[in-house]
């Protein structure tokens, strides 16, 4: 038995205390409550006249059940507001009613909820008490009191927070619903028409911050957002499966991930670009090339529209033609748009001089018009029907066409960088590049406009391209996003070093930029080992402080080139030993030998890829080039100067050993053979 009181707070840890007995019997009361409303869904039935609706009706009770399903693992509440009004609320996941349908947790999302995540002694916001509970496999454990209007209190860190926020993990990521920051709150409260950048240092939560947007905004517009859609946009799909269990546990289900690559598949990926042809494809100017290509397919009028009917011929001469043709181009419209437009317009200057000649034509004789031989083969000898791969492709076989569409655009020396050594003899031959599938996508936009979402969250947006910035801003461009990533993690040859850039580029241009640069989740000894490399990768960039108490455990080992591996299989055969998850981060070309070596010592662990996660082991080898998103417990990170030398470049090559050492939660082993990169030498 002990309990522990303080001016500030008191946490009580016996099982028999009277408050606490009480908390838990509420606990249960709450659980019981959420099955029944789970069960009274499950069973309704489904009535509709027609098979459509009965599918919608079905498909909302089936997520409206599955939202409803308890987690034994977590409890259903974490926290407790008393108010001036002598109110008692408790906050939790997700709203439970008892069988009158007064509230027994009020979702966290709930605007009530706010003043748990923002009240202070300085603004009580009208709350008396603020209490947290301390939870242990779904447990309540512990419960901790802060008294917010009494001056008399002395401020202090929370011990149930601090300690929820290093309780080891393993297996995906969890919700940080407990822990949100008034800082961080304010972005996920963000109004729904708003773009929020958030430019967020190692640990800082961002990326928990723009699932948790995602699921408040489900929340306070789920009727525009359910039809709309809301999608996560990821670096990869390892990262992808270690968020995924987020926005489910919080009760949100029918959100889509996916990642860039994915977002733009249109054709198979059979090819690959040097890292210059690449860049190239990336640039914005490219969005102009392909606008030329498009519409330089619309023709000219070099002869008269000739329609027969009946005994007659009606002419439209070719100038007029040339106007129309004019007016559709200046209407703003999609090429294929404009096409469908254009045997009606034809159609209707041939009504035109039906009427002078003293005829009286209606909208069925311009419909016959439209459809007639005559009209559909002159409308497409002058608008063809067109398709991205095969715009692209004519693109990039040929030098002239190349050249009259670059022109004043790209250099010469740029325009030999896209051509094809070796042209395809079709579309259908053509091995298309990963960077070749963003340009088919802004292609098949120009033909057709790409349906918008309600809400876009891009994480880690700092590593994309020019033109991948604009096919995601295709996704939000009658919605809003929330743009989650840091400049100093930036990994690829076209990362951004502004975000008022990127932010153009996504087509949200003004967007406020919040900077998040207090660390939680990163101890403060690794945070200043890792902070060494940014004046030499990101100048001007602020150095992250962490907040937590725990300075954490840094170990940096040098040991000989023959007993690296050796030293790799000890250190995790230490780490394991205690909870939590463990990463080993090594340069992609080392994973395989690192991976060997724990196998052969009947270590079992996982094997993270860009395409794949595996995260439900404890120990997972990890490339550098898909550490990027991952937290773990303890980190252990093989040979830094192979990670920096896998890099095309020194500052590429620094950035991703920034990344890579600012995965660890609670302690950071660096095992190196050779010397450490100049900045973390000393």
């Amino acid at each position: 038995m002990a309990h522990r009181t303080s001016r500030v707070a008191r946490w009580v840890l016996v099982s028999v205390a009277p408050e606490l007995k009480r908390e838990q019997d509420y606990l249960a009361r709450a659980r019981a409550a959420l099955a029944r409303m789970r069960e009274q869904t499950l069973s309704l039935q489904v009535q509709a006249h027609d098979p459509i609706s009965a599918e919608h009706l079905a498909r909302t009770l089936h997520l409206r059940a599955a939202s409803l399903q308890d987690d034994p693992s977590t409890a259903l509440f974490f926290g407790r507001l008393d108010t001036e009004a002598r109110e008692r609320w408790y906050i939790g996941r997700r709203h439970v009613t008892d069988e009158r349908g007064n509230p027994l947790v009020i979702d966290w999302r709930a605007e009530m909820s706010t003043a748990f995540y923002r009240a202070s002694r300085q603004e009580p916001l009208d709350v008396v008490l603020r209490r947290r509970f301390g939870l242990d496999r779904g447990r309540v454990t512990a419960y901790e009191d802060e008294h917010l209007q009494d001056r008399s209190e002395e401020d202090t860190r929370s011990r149930i927070l601090a300690e929820e926020i290093e309780r080891p993990r393993v297996g995906p990521m969890r919700d940080i619903v407990a822990t949100i920051q008034p800082e961080q709150d304010e972005i996920v409260r963000a109004a729904a028409d708003v773009t929020v950048c958030v430019q967020g240092a190692p640990g800082t939560g961002k990326t928990a911050v723009g699932l948790h947007r995602a699921a408040w905004l489900l929340y306070a517009f789920r009727d525009r957002l359910a039809r709309s859609g809301v999608l996560v946009i990821g670096p990869n799909r390892a990262f992808l499966e270690h968020i995924g269990a987020v926005l489910p546990a919080l009760g949100e289900v029918a959100v889509g991930h996916t990642t860039i690559e994915e977002l733009v598949a249109s054709v198979p990926v059979r090819g690959s670009d040097s890292t210059a042809t690449a860049v190239l494809k990336g640039d914005a100017r490219l969005a102009e090339l392909l606008r030329r290509a498009v519409w330089s397919h619309v023709r000219q009028a070099s002869e008269p529209l000739v329609v027969p009917r009946g005994s007659r011929k009606w002419r439209v001469p070719a100038h007029a033609v040339d106007d129309l043709l004019d007016e559709l181009r200046g209407r703003g419209v999609r090429y294929e748009a404009a096409r469908q437009m254009l045997p009606q317009r034809l159609a209707h200057a041939v009504l035109l001089q039906m009427e002078r000649a003293g005829d009286a034509p209606d909208d069925r004789v311009q419909d016959a018009v439209a459809r007639s031989t005559a009209v559909k083969r002159y409308a497409g000898s002058l608008w063809p029907a067109l398709d991205a791969p095969a715009v692209l492709w004519s693109l990039f076989s040929s030098a002239e066409t190349l050249a009259a569409h670059g022109e004043g655009l790209l250099t010469q020396d740029e325009q030999g960088l896209l051509l094809w050594e070796r042209p395809p003899r079709s579309k259908g031959s053509a091995r298309w590049s990963a960077p070749d599938l963003v340009l088919l996508d802004e292609l098949a936009d120009h033909l057709e406009r790409t349906p918008s979402l309600g809400h876009v969250v891009l994480d880690e947006a700092q590593d994309l391209s020019p033109m991948q910035l604009r096919a995601v801003g295709r996704r939000c461009s009658t919605g809003a996003a929330t743009v989650l990533g840091d400049v100093a993690q930036g990994t690829t040859p076209w990362a951004t070093d502004s975000w008022e850039a990127s932010l153009a580029h996504l087509g949200k241009a003004g967007a406020h930029v919040e900077v998040l640069d207090r660390g939680f989740r990163v101890p403060a000894c690794v945070i200043e080992f890792a902070a060494r490399l940014l004046p030499h990768m990101a100048p001007g960039l602020g150095v992250p402080v962490s907040v937590r108490e725990n300075v954490g455990r840094l170990d940096v080992v040098e040991v000989d080139t023959d007993a690296l591996l050796g030293a790799v299989v000890d250190t995790v055969a230490r780490e394991r030993a205690e909870p939590g998850s463990v990463g080993v981060i090594a340069a992609d070309g080392m994973v395989d030998d690192v991976s060997a070596a724990l196998t052969d010592k009947g270590i079992g662990h996982g094997v993270l890829g860009a395409s794949h996660g595996d995260v439900d082991h404890q120990v997972d080898v990890v490339p550098a080039s898909v550490a990027k998103g991952l937290e773990f417990d303890r980190v252990v990170v093989v040979e830094p100067a192979a990670i920096t030398r896998a890099e095309p470049d020194e500052r590429t090559g620094l950035r991703r050993l920034y990344v890579v050492l600012t995965r660890a939660v609670s302690a950071l082993t660096v095992l190196h053979a050779e010397p450490l990169p100049g900045p973390l030498a000393d």
